[in-house]
């Protein structure tokens, strides 16, 4: 694959396109695979499968699994897994710089996913199972829940955690996340996206919409579309309508998707928000407009309910607590080992351009928080 990288930059003579022009067509693509997915998910409906059994059990797999159902699935995941790790690793050590357009790199990635897309529908068609035969339904929710505090961690040092207030967490574990943040997340989209087959529910058509713009948002890596805080606040609130949607789909008006509708948008006005550039004014209206629309819902729902609201909130930066401190351990024991840490906490210099070195945060981010997910 190096070579096939060095060879597309070296020969081709195409003018690089704007990314955030691709990431507009990227999110129209995304919606028109959904679409897709949807048309051919009627030719799953005869597949019989076991009864439901619980909150745990996860419905759409096999119940007499075999080789190479298994097989398929695993075999996809891994290559999609190490290929996406590759070009990260490839754009960390051999693109320099960020910029408006597409690296090269970035075209292939794009390529890459869209590949992997087409592989997981027909090995869906052919075999069916996902991941989810072999591993828990949590793990799946949990690698999303893991790539949202991640991305808390990392923008604290730039939109704060707390109404534009940061949390005491170390420079130095903030830096060493945004170096190495795309590895996770790469890790959290690829083993999502794997996990289920390729049904077209509505929970699932929600979930694959949010999957392919996660690939996406991972094959536009060291360019500014990238780094938007508009796009990437949009990817953290889209969580919100997804968990809304597929608990409203489930169990109905009455069930629990209030918790997370406004567990989800706790967090958009306790921290997101903050990182968006908004007049202290607007930011008063946003909060107000949350306040009254938990006062409305819970009303008719019952007061008695409304503690649900804070579970995600409490949940999550809670985790981010132990994110840091996990990390901060991690970079200790390894500076033991090493005599330092992972580049020894300084930044190197930013090469010509004015760009950051690959992975590394622009100058003065470790406390400014300059850099995006």
């Amino acid at each position: 694959m190096l070579s096939v990288l060095n060879d597309v930059s070296r020969h081709s003579r195409v003018p690089h396109p704007t990314a955030g022009r691709t990431l507009l067509w990227g999110i129209a693509a995304s919606a028109v695979l959904t679409g897709l997915v949807w048309l051919l998910g009627r030719r799953l409906e005869g597949i019989e499968l076991l009864p439901d059994q619980g909150a745990s059990w996860y419905y759409w797999k096999l119940p007499e699994p075999t080789v190479w159902t298994r097989a398929s699935a695993w075999l996809g995941y891994a290559a999609h897994q190490i290929a996406s790790w590759w070009l990260i690793y490839y754009a960390q050590t051999r693109v320099r710089r960020y910029t408006a357009g597409l690296h090269r790199v970035n075209v292939i990635a794009l390529a890459v996913n869209f590949g992997f897309v087409v592989l997981h529908t027909l090995q869906t068609h052919l075999f069916y199972d996902g991941l989810a035969q072999d591993v828990s339904i949590f793990s799946s929710q949990g690698s999303v829940v893991l790539l949202l505090v991640a991305v808390l961690l990392m923008e604290n040092g730039r939109r704060g955690l707390f109404a534009g207030r940061p949390a005491p967490i170390s420079a130095e574990v903030v830096t060493f996340a945004r170096k190495y943040h795309g590895y996770l997340f790469s890790w959290a989209a690829v083993y999502t996206f794997w996990y289920h087959p390729m049904e077209s529910t509505s929970g699932h058509l929600v979930g694959f919409f949010y999957m392919f713009l996660l690939l996406l948002q991972g094959s536009l890596f060291m360019t500014r579309a990238h780094t938007d805080r508009r796009w990437t606040v949009t990817l953290e609130l889209l969580v919100a309508a997804h968990g809304t949607l597929v608990a409203v789909m489930s169990s109905g008006p009455g069930g629990a998707w209030p918790m997370f509708l406004f567990g989800f948008l706790g967090i958009f006005v306790i921290t997101q928000m903050h990182g968006l550039g908004l007049s202290r004014a607007t930011r008063w209206i946003l909060a107000a407009a949350y306040a009254g629309a938990v006062l409305v819902v819970y009303a008719a729902l019952g007061f008695g309910r409304v503690d649900e609201i804070v579970r995600i909130p409490v949940i999550e930066y809670l985790l981010v607590a132990v994110l840091a401190v996990l990390l901060w351990l991690g970079l200790r024991a390894a500076r033991r080992v090493t005599g330092r840490g992972p580049g020894d906490g300084r930044a190197r210099p930013a090469p010509a351009g004015g760009r950051p070195a690959p992975g590394e945060p622009e100058r003065g981010e470790a406390s400014a928080g300059r850099d995006r997910s």
